[in-house]
């Protein structure tokens, strides 16, 4: 049975989540930073056993349950700078409620790896959440930030998003992914106010060694 056989014969009491991942389609766009939010769809499609490849609506969709909760996976196809058009369309198709809709993206003013999530706010100059806010009519959704790291002096904007991870930053880059995952599966089984007092703690500085006492350097001397 489709998703969309499931949405005709389901009960219309159930609650049904659209967790939206934003990127650009094609290969050419799929290890890039720009394409964040496709990466932590596919690592949750693969951990729930959710196959994200119906196409409708513009994008490609996949249903199925985490945390007890029934759930959309999204990856638009209409490029990130119209991703609002997908959006609009399938929230309006399943009756999604603002608090039951969540869009995951990159954020290039947090660090590599680090996440943010927020209720509602401004597109941040991030041009899908702008096109999603703009075709909406509404800047009240949740929001999962993943951090790809502060563009480089020099570096054009458009270039820097739609590069890819180097070696180095990789481990950050799927550290952040994950915690996405998490992020997701916390906004699905605790709403999202618990979801951002646990998520949105910035990390703890390592701790600096102890220093030796008098003592212990006196009798070592």
């Amino acid at each position: 049975m489709s998703i969309f056989e499931r949405w005709k014969n389901q009960d219309k009491g159930q609650e049904w989540y659209a967790i939206v991942g934003l990127g650009n389609p094609g290969a050419e766009y799929a290890q890039t930073k720009h394409n964040i939010g496709f990466r932590v769809i596919d690592r949750l499609a693969e951990k729930y056993d959710i196959s994200v490849s119906k196409y409708k609506h513009k994008a490609l969709m996949g249903d199925g349950s985490i945390k007890g909760k029934r759930v959309l996976l999204i990856q638009p196809q209409t490029y990130m700078n119209l991703s609002g058009e997908s959006v609009r369309e399938i929230v309006n198709f399943y009756k999604i409620p603002q608090e039951r809709f969540v869009v995951i993206y990159d954020d290039i003013s947090l660090p590599l790896g680090q996440l943010r999530l927020r209720e509602k706010g401004s597109h941040g100059g991030h041009n899908g959440i702008k096109n999603i806010i703009q075709l909406m009519g509404t800047d009240v959704f949740g929001r999962i930030k993943v951090g790809v790291g502060e563009k480089p002096n020099g570096w054009d904007l458009a270039d820097y998003v739609l590069a890819k991870f180097d070696a180095d930053t990789l481990p950050l880059m799927e550290s952040g992914i994950d915690k996405a995952v998490q992020a997701v599966e916390l906004i699905l089984s605790r709403g999202m106010a618990d979801a951002m007092n646990r998520m949105n703690q910035r990390p703890k500085p390592p701790k600096k060694p102890k220093e030796e006492t008098q003592e212990v350097q006196e009798g070592e001397a």
